[in-house]
């Protein structure tokens, strides 16, 4: 994924599983080390205990960690270790979190990423619904940045758009293409032409 993407993508988020926080397992920071990396990045941690990686991440080049306020961690330590590591720090919610669960940390974090999937399978469905904590989000918080991740296709993608996010990943509607490179560049051109 890191060789295609270099091809096309300046900035990739990369999904970090555990196999316990999540069912699937997925590379490690040290696989990440090896990688000839050329795009910016930022590591999503579906990981219980995110203490336990942010020094790794940090050390193999993210400039950003996306942690989970389901974690077993204190989500306040995880934020304020991420800082004095000069992290870039965000906090996910999954479908059934409700934005509250995240209130006391918006002023802290750098993003809000709203989980419109249930996490750990790749190409899982889109969860509309979760969509109308966008909203709920930037009433509490109106300039921290949002995101949606999970189930983004080019069938939904301006409808997502439409709530007005500021990132949207997508993962399988790139890499589960023929030509990643292209299926990239048509979303890109899809959410210009809207715009």
């Amino acid at each position: 994924m890191v060789a295609l993407a270099n091809a096309f993508a300046p900035f990739v988020q990369i999904d970090i599983m555990d196999g316990v926080f999540v069912p699937a397992v997925s590379m490690t920071a040290e696989d990440l080390r090896q990688q000839d990396i050329r795009f910016e990045w930022e590591a999503h941690l579906m990981v219980a205990h995110p203490l336990l990686h942010l020094e790794a991440f940090k050390c193999a080049g993210a400039g950003r960690v996306v942690f989970h306020v389901e974690s077993v961690d204190e989500a306040e330590q995880v934020v304020l270790r991420a800082r004095s590591l000069g992290l870039g720090v965000g906090v996910a919610l999954n479908p059934p979190t409700p934005v509250a669960a995240v209130e006391s940390l918006l002023p802290s974090v750098d993003c809000v990423l709203l989980m419109t999937v249930y996490p750990g399978s790749y190409g899982a469905p889109f969860v509309p619904e979760v969509m109308e904590k966008v909203s709920q989000v930037r009433a509490l918080c109106p300039c921290i940045e949002v995101g949606v991740d999970g189930g983004i296709k080019e069938a939904n993608l301006l409808e997502v758009a439409g709530y007005g996010v500021d990132t949207i990943c997508v993962g399988s509607a790139i890499f589960a293409r023929p030509d990643p490179a292209d299926s990239y560049a048509r979303l890109v051109e899809l959410l210009r032409a809207a715009a």
